[in-house]
């Protein structure tokens, strides 16, 4: 999996591609949100448009990156899920916690509001 980060406005955006599944996947993305937290960047935005797997450690993954940043009183949002993850994540009730977007400039604008 790669992870490239970018910043808009006062979000950074986390554009990720490919699989995020045991071992160097999942650990691309929880070193990416460790490593912005370390920074003090505390609303990150999740572009998944480009993962085209997620297995159960990198749904987990997803879970301890949301915790993570909302210990340190933070928003992560997910941007523009595949259908397949966007099924998966409605199948394991995860829909309900993240909140999900498809248009990245609604979702800038979400973290106002």
């Amino acid at each position: 999996m790669k992870a490239s980060t970018r910043i808009s406005g006062n979000i950074t955006v986390v554009d990720l591609s490919g699989r995020i599944e045991l071992g160097e996947g999942s650990s691309v993305l929880r070193d990416t949100v460790k490593d912005l937290l370390a920074k003090g960047q505390k609303k990150i935005l999740l572009n998944m448009g480009g993962v085209n797997y997620i297995d159960s450690s990198g749904v987990g993954e997803l879970v301890s990156a949301f915790t993570s940043v909302r210990k340190q009183d933070g928003e992560l949002k997910l941007l523009k899920l595949t259908r397949k993850i966007r099924d998966l994540l409605q199948i394991t009730k995860l829909y309900t916690v993240f909140e999900v977007l498809d248009d990245e400039a609604a979702a800038v604008a979400a973290f106002d509001r």
